[in-house]
């Protein structure tokens, strides 16, 4: 169970290296692009390849790609679809040129279509980006806090989609503040138990490869997405103690997503908590 966070890569690409070290991280996340914008930022084979190197010399491994924002599987607007799909496949082919694991995704908003209308779309979308960009990285679906008519909030939804594009490449992120707003009781040994079991009989365990683990600012079921760090939100230190002493996440890379104490992103002590509470319940 390695603890990492989202880092920037202003500057040069590899600078994101010394960013999670200066923090103590152990895994690392970072945006290939500017999450609010279409246009690609391109990097030579050689950024590619000292990122690569960087981040193995220093064991801030597996490194995980979050796509842009932009993205909607489930647009009825066929050119935002296609924007979709080509800035997917683009963050996939930048996992593989950079050994990142894979690239971590939000499946989008229905507009209030509804799940079953968009479905047959979302799936062949994420087919085209794996035709598109071949390979052994990781499409990886986050889980959302099912707010208005967002997709993936439940474990239902999430397994249909990942068995019906039926790829091993297909794999989930389970953001913890997500789960909680979307009705998953992470405050307790007992909800981790219930959230884990239905996951395992819905998706598969196997297909978990990474946590994004943030407390949450809204209490159990708001469906709100607001990010609060660790052990200042509803979920709380006992509820991140309870996630992390179930044998399901022992393996599994946790990515901070969090404010910052100091209101600057994932910061030494969010990494530092978390740490202390994998001492506390792993025993390492």
């Amino acid at each position: 169970m390695k603890i990492g966070a989202h880092v920037s890569t202003a500057d040069a690409v590899d600078r994101c290296v010394d960013r999670i070290c200066d923090i103590g991280g152990e895994a690392i996340q970072i945006f290939a692009s500017a999450p609010q914008s279409w246009r690609v930022k391109e990097h030579t084979p050689e950024a590619m390849a000292l990122l690569q190197q960087r981040a193995s010399e220093c064991g801030v491994l597996p490194a995980f790609v979050h796509a842009i924002y932009l993205i909607n599987l489930a647009t009825a607007d066929p050119a935002h679809l296609e924007r979709s799909i080509g800035a997917l496949a683009g963050a996939l082919r930048f996992c593989e040129a950079a050994g990142c694991a894979g690239a971590i995704f939000h499946v989008g908003s229905h507009k209030g279509l509804g799940s079953e209308a968009v479905l047959p779309q979302i799936v062949q979308a994420m087919q085209d980006v794996l035709e598109r960009a071949p390979g052994e990285s990781w499409l990886i679906l986050e889980n959302s806090a099912g707010m208005g008519n967002t997709l993936a909030a439940r474990f239902d939804e999430i397994g249909r989609i990942v068995r019906e594009v039926g790829s091993p490449r297909v794999k989930v992120c389970l953001d913890t503040c997500h789960a909680f707003a979307s009705g998953y009781d992470l405050g307790n040994p007992a909800g981790v138990e219930a959230m884990i079991e239905e996951f395992e009989r819905l998706i598969g365990i196997d297909r978990l490869v990474a946590v994004h683990a943030n407390d949450s600012k809204g209490p159990l079921g708001s469906g709100k997405d607001r990010h609060e760090n660790i052990g200042e939100g509803f979920i709380g230190l006992d509820g991140f103690r309870a996630v992390m002493a179930h044998q399901a996440f022992f393996e599994v890379p946790f990515l901070l997503e969090v404010p910052g104490f100091d209101g600057k992103g994932p910061d030494a002590r969010n990494v530092t908590l978390l740490k202390q509470i994998r001492e506390e319940v792993c025993g390492r």
